[in-house]
């Protein structure tokens, strides 16, 4: 073979190289596109309805569905879709640059590394409880007040944890974010997922929390294995990493246990204003429901002070914000991309039109393989509609009744969405808060995919145990 035709190991590499997660997304687009030529346009009636906490819902009504006028998308539609995807998801968007921002200066100033190294330091010889500690304490988050958007915060703590203890990235942001979707998905009390679907199902708030919980358990135990297995191999081997060129490139970023510094009065004062900022998030969150711009707000409130506290000067803090939000502008255009996907799905109107013809499938199935079907409809149906009480107000009107005709309880079809939305969470493309904490992650979407989906295929797979189980039992009141 003449030098003209060898390949090269570099060369070898690109061509065995992942698609990039642009070019995954836009070509999902592409295709969506497409199919607003043959899938015909249609729509179900809305209307508002009472939640048992006062509040207001607009739900679809599940016998209302009737075709609509064609509106396929054209080709400039395609391009359309990034900009306007970017403008419906600006509240992620600048979140994300927000939080990149101020986490970079509270990092500039010295007093993470220095707290996460007393950390450390105290469970040294302790390094297993790492993982089931945090994967617990971010369940709880997740399970109680459906925390997603409130994680993203915590991920560069996580990793720089993680690495700390000779663990990588995936690691780190793993114990947060499946930590997170472990509560989520059982939902024990989340009012933003179960409180709106049992709402809908018109179920007692409470109603099924046994198997919930059961579920929960079943669910950290999975979690902690899989991540625990990983993360030993990564301790073990380094090599082995799946961001093993990550963690090289970041290798300036890990925390040195040999050459500990000293712990400041600074840092303490940083490290305290950081604690009482979270602590304020937390609490307003819970009493005051706060969201994306307040928690925004609040963490660059918490960035410009530690930064003060920390003795930076005006123009330190203002460099150290930049460059943080610089380094996750790829990610943040990721979010508006994704959102483009959704964008031509409504401007076709063939959104109802595929959850019609979904919920046609499952009414023609067995009972106990309908128990299942919606498991796996809803599965899908995330992928279009990653918001949770988005999904429930779409998708609960229809899969309530439909619950009713092939045989299944209410309870079951609640639990069905439940697994539907929570489950894929943690791989959706078109998710913001996925996008997002891997951009703070500086993880590439293609290497997160590589590592989660054997994760996600035996989690489907217990979720359909389960559906078999309270198939069998009648789960719930109704």
């Amino acid at each position: 073979m003449s030098n003209s035709e060898q390949v090269t190991p570099d060369e070898k590499k690109k061509k065995k190289e992942f698609p990039h997660s642009n070019v995954i997304i836009s070509g999902l687009i592409v295709l969506m596109a497409v199919l607003t030529w043959i899938i015909p346009a249609g729509t179900y009636q809305r209307h508002a309805i009472t939640m048992p906490d006062g509040g207001s819902r607009t739900v679809v009504d599940p016998d209302s569905f009737t075709v609509a006028e064609s509106n396929p998308s054209k080709p400039f539609d395609i391009f359309k879709a990034f900009p306007t995807g970017l403008a419906e998801a600006q509240s992620i968007v600048f979140f994300i640059f927000l939080v990149g921002g101020s986490f970079a200066i509270i990092n500039d100033t010295g007093a993470i590394e220095a707290g996460i190294t007393k950390v450390t330091l105290a469970l040294k010889g302790k390094e297993k409880l790492l993982i089931p500690l945090i994967v617990f304490i971010f369940s709880l988050g997740g399970t109680t007040i459906g925390m997603a958007e409130e994680c993203i915060v915590f991920i560069p703590i996580g990793i720089a944890l993680a690495r700390a203890v000779g663990y990588d990235a995936i690691v780190g942001m793993g114990m947060v974010s499946l930590g997170a979707a472990a509560g989520f998905t059982s939902g024990l009390m989340n009012p933003f997922t179960l409180g709106v679907a049992q709402g809908i199902a018109e179920l007692p708030y409470m109603s099924g929390w046994e198997l919930r919980i059961i579920v929960m358990i079943c669910t950290l135990i999975l979690v902690i294995w899989y991540l625990t297995r990983y993360a030993n191999k990564v301790k073990n081997d380094p090599t082995k990493s799946i961001v093993y060129a990550l963690e090289q490139e970041e290798k300036d970023q890990v925390i040195d246990l040999s050459n500990v510094k000293k712990m400041t009065t600074r840092h303490m004062l940083v490290l305290i204003s950081f604690g009482l900022g979270m602590c304020l998030l937390v609490f307003g969150v819970f009493k005051y429901g706060w969201y994306i711009t307040e928690i925004a707000a609040c963490f660059l409130a918490m960035g410009i002070l530690g930064g003060i506290l920390g003795g930076m000067s005006a123009n330190d803090i203002s460099k150290s914000f930049v460059t943080g939000a610089k380094d996750v502008t790829a990610g943040a255009l990721v979010v508006g991309l994704a959102r483009g996907l959704l964008v031509i799905m409504a401007d076709a109107g063939i959104l109802d039109t595929i959850v019609h013809g979904l919920a046609q499938v499952i009414s023609s199935l067995p009972r106990a393989v309908s128990a299942i079907g919606m498991l796996l409809v809803q599965s899908l149906l995330n992928f279009i509609i990653p918001s949770g009480s988005g999904l429930a107000a779409t998708t609960m009107p229809i899969m309530s009744p439909l619950s009713d005709v092939v045989g299944i309880t209410r309870q079951t079809a609640v639990l069905a969405y439940q697994f539907g939305d929570g489950i894929t969470n943690s791989l959706v493309p078109t998710s913001g808060v996925l996008l997002a904490n891997l951009t703070l992650a500086k993880i590439k979407y293609e290497d997160w995919f590589k590592f989660i989906w054997p994760l996600m295929a035996i989690w489907t797979a217990m979720g359909a145990v389960f559906m078999i189980i309270a198939t069998m039992i009648n789960y719930g009141p109704f």
